[in-house]
């Protein structure tokens, strides 16, 4: 009988554990069979400090055309005679890290940014909305990341390995990364995300958690539990490297019956477990262990689909936008006044892209 150590809800967590996940780990060994990517390293210690620097605003040279500054010579003098004015920021420029961006953009036609682990998708609302975090020109990549709160968790190594102990020095390895996938048309309902413990898969969750009535036809719940079990066996579970303590995500192609690996995250508190709780994956993992125990070879296990079954199901998003709750900086709040999200998102990238100060300096 396993202990009862082995039944715990998470498993132990280390720095190298946690460096598994970053893009550039399990890329090259996936690439295949996920969206054509760039990474972009090492980064240079200003840029670094750009991404922690307070406001929203676009280096030097980043934009297609160039942009003329809002401020006139006069209203710059007044600002230069004004010794307690905190409106002089710093400027910025990165040419070569601009040309690198602008190579994969001929390149994939459109990317998408992320860091090491995190990607701006609670800044989806900067760009238009028919075309959500398409970047044409390296100043849409900086004003996604600089208006995310999601990618500050990559620059703070304390947030990165929170949880571990910092027993090894594996933390000294972190280095930035900036990574540019090829833009696509997402359709999040075909988005999964899936849960493995000890190199079983126990659970599949809907990622996006709208109700899709798809979602709920018994013959389409076998088709994806089928064809995930058949990927991540052929695909995955031999050739991960390391803790086999994971999750997946993963997009389906439109008849559901394969698609790609669009990324990696740790089994611990920080990434989601949608539909399911961490104590319903310890549950499942206890009994698949159990099961194991009472057979001569491991028992080939069933995963759990878990899916949004009604419109009214308690953890359904009723069609509300996907992180709304840190969509809008608090600087913003100050332009967003009696405008919709379309007047507003064009409105913010203006100011971000004509005048170096920050927003809320151009409000007042």
């Amino acid at each position: 009988m396993p202990s009862a150590d082995a039944f715990s809800i998470f498993p132990s967590i280390s720095p190298s554990y946690v460096l598994l996940f970053q893009f550039s780990s399990w890329y090259s060994i996936f690439s295949r069979h996920s969206i054509n990517s760039t990474i972009i390293r090492p980064l240079s210690v200003e840029f670094r400090e750009y991404l922690d620097a307070d406001s929203v605003f676009v280096p030097e040279g980043s934009e297609n055309t160039p942009v003329e500054s809002s401020l006139s010579d006069d209203e710059d003098n007044l600002g230069n005679d004004d010794s307690d004015d905190d409106s002089e920021q710093k400027q910025y420029a990165f040419p070569e890290l601009d040309q690198r961006i602008r190579d994969c953009i001929t390149k994939y036609e459109a990317v998408f940014p992320k860091l090491n682990f995190s990607s701006p998708k609670d800044a989806s609302w900067i760009l238009p909305s028919s075309s959500p975090l398409k970047c044409t020109s390296p100043a849409d990549v900086y004003m996604l990341l600089k208006s995310s709160d999601f990618v500050s968790h990559d620059l703070d190594e304390n947030r990165v390995f929170e949880g571990c102990g910092y027993e090894s020095n594996d933390a000294s390895d972190y280095e930035l990364e900036l990574v540019l996938r090829k833009w696509y048309s997402v359709d999040r309902g075909r988005e999964i995300r899936c849960f493995v413990r000890s190199n079983l898969l126990l659970g599949i969750s809907q990622r996006d958690t709208n109700y899709y009535e798809f979602w709920n036809h018994e013959e389409t719940q076998e088709k994806i539990v089928s064809a995930v079990r058949l990927f991540w066996e052929q695909n995955i579970k031999s050739r991960w490297v390391g803790q086999t303590d994971y999750t997946f995500d993963f997009l389906f192609t439109r008849d559901l019956s394969k698609g790609h690996i669009l990324d990696f995250n740790p089994y611990m508190p920080k990434t989601d477990p949608l539909l399911f709780t961490y104590d319903d994956l310890r549950d499942l993992f206890q009994a698949a262990q159990l099961a194991h125990d009472t057979e001569s070879t491991l028992p080939l296990i069933r995963p759990t689909l878990r899916v949004v079954d009604s419109p009214t199901h308690p953890l359904a998003a009723k069609n509300a936008p996907a992180h709304q709750h840190n969509m809008i900086p608090y600087e913003a709040a100050h332009l967003s006044d009696g405008r919709n999200i379309e007047e507003f998102a064009d409105l913010w990238k203006q100011s971000v892209k004509g005048s170096v100060r920050s927003p809320s300096d151009i409000a007042d």
